[in-house]
């Protein structure tokens, strides 16, 4: 009786120590495994931040990004005295867009029958000007659509903020050129339209480019070719908006001329 006694008390020792070692080695473990999960969750925090800022990064890469403007002429021979304004003025452009990151133009032309051309991207008003001097007007007819085909070709590649046209006549299939700034504006590229009004054959063009314009999200502006600056004012208010968006032509706007101020409004492309 007395030996069963203490055998059972030494079986109870002996589990009592192996309970004793168990709940030990689940405490163990039970602290090991919150010490990993804090582990994990900072390693989690970090990497979450770690990707928010390189978002942010990569948002203000994109905000600070040079703006892309075609800046396209018709070059048949009526343009020649337009042409040279463009030349003298041409400056203002980059110097408009300093405070907003900077300009890349585009230079694209036609004139005779068949020839369009388009430049390299320039960044330097020196580069644009020394491409600009070097044509001479040729008498031909317009080739618009040719330049919007370009437009479509260059903001596919990388994006384009806006296309500007200068020129005084129409001489193309109004429903085809149409079609082209449609779809311009689907790839969100405004055409803003500098019409001159010189021409006694001007007045017949403005549907056709009111229509460019509309279905672009674009703008119309005619303007007279006897006053330059006119015409520098509407450069670098489309050059501001290249570079800055709306928000930054709106406010280069404010206290300047009406011919500005129209260029704020930009209509719904879907709406013609």
């Amino acid at each position: 009786m007395l030996r069963t006694s203490l055998r059972d008390q030494i079986a109870a020792v002996a589990s009592s120590l192996r309970l004793e070692s168990v709940g030990a080695s689940l405490g163990e473990l039970v602290r090991v495994g919150k010490e990993s999960e804090r582990q994990v969750s900072q390693s989690s925090s970090r990497t979450e931040i770690d990707a928010f800022v390189q978002r942010m990064a990569t948002m203000t890469a994109s905000k600070a990004r040079r703006g892309r403007l075609v800046f396209a002429m018709d070059a048949t021979s009526s343009r020649e005295p337009s042409w040279d304004q463009a030349c003298q003025i041409h400056g203002e452009m980059f110097e408009a867009t300093e405070s907003l990151g900077g300009l890349d133009v585009q230079l694209a032309y036609f004139r005779g029958y068949s020839e369009c051309r388009t430049s390299p991207w320039m960044s330097q008003a020196r580069d644009l000007l020394q491409r600009m001097a070097a044509v001479r007007c040729q008498a031909g007819q317009t080739q618009i659509g040719r330049i919007l085909t370009q437009a479509i070709k260059e903001t596919k590649q990388a994006k384009v903020n806006a296309v500007v046209y200068v020129g005084d006549c129409v001489e193309e299939d109004s429903r085809r050129l149409g079609d082209l700034a449609g779809e311009l504006g689907l790839l969100g590229v405004p055409v803003f339209v500098f019409h001159e009004m010189g021409d006694r054959e001007a007045p017949r063009a403005r549907p056709v480019f009111e229509a460019i314009a509309k279905r672009s999200g674009g703008a119309y502006c005619p303007f007279d070719a006897s006053s330059p600056q006119q015409l520098k004012d509407l450069l670098s208010a489309v050059a501001v908006y290249a570079a800055g968006g709306r928000l930054a032509l709106e406010h280069y706007g404010r206290g300047k001329a009406t011919l500005v101020g129209m260029l704020t409004y930009q209509p719904n492309p879907q709406a013609a």
